[in-house]
């Protein structure tokens, strides 16, 4: 049995094939348009990502300040009164004879944007204690997720 392989003209090597007849690529302006809309739908997911974080960041900050309140109301338990600072749940004072820590740790201590909590004894907020950060700007005040949040809300 004799097997013939057909070549149907073609040339041995790496050879170009040639465009069907009617056939043609992307235009500049097409390819210019697609990158402009691509860009577009790229910055619209960026804002909303970026935006979804600050949400989060600022939930995670109204969980955490109960959870601290939670840590100075059993440090008030064991020694009579709250801290005078925020750093006696993570070191014993002097005069707290009956400290029971550490109550926290060290990065229990920062807010989730980093920066430390603000503890103020006597609170004036109608509590024995304020604890509150100053929010995603770090300074006091602010809105949306800049706003204050704080143990009293």
């Amino acid at each position: 049995m004799n097997i013939q392989k057909s070549n149907h003209g073609m040339r041995r090597g790496n050879v170009m094939p040639t465009p069907r007849a009617g056939a043609r690529g992307f235009s500049l302006i097409e390819i210019l348009i697609v990158m402009a809309l691509i860009a577009v739908v790229g910055g619209m997911v960026a804002r909303n990502v970026a935006g979804g974080r600050q949400k989060g960041l600022y939930n995670a900050a109204r969980t955490q300040v109960q959870q601290v309140s939670g840590k100075i109301e059993e440090y008030a338990l064991d020694v009579g009164s709250p801290p005078e600072t925020i750093d006696a749940l993570l070191t014993a004072p002097s005069d707290a004879s009956n400290w029971n820590g550490p109550y926290v740790k060290a990065k229990d201590l920062k807010d989730p944007w980093g920066s430390p909590w603000q503890y103020r004894a006597p609170g004036e907020h109608d509590n024995e204690y304020d604890l509150w950060s100053f929010g995603a700007d770090k300074k006091e005040g602010g809105e949306k997720f800049n706003k204050d949040i704080g143990n009293w809300e």
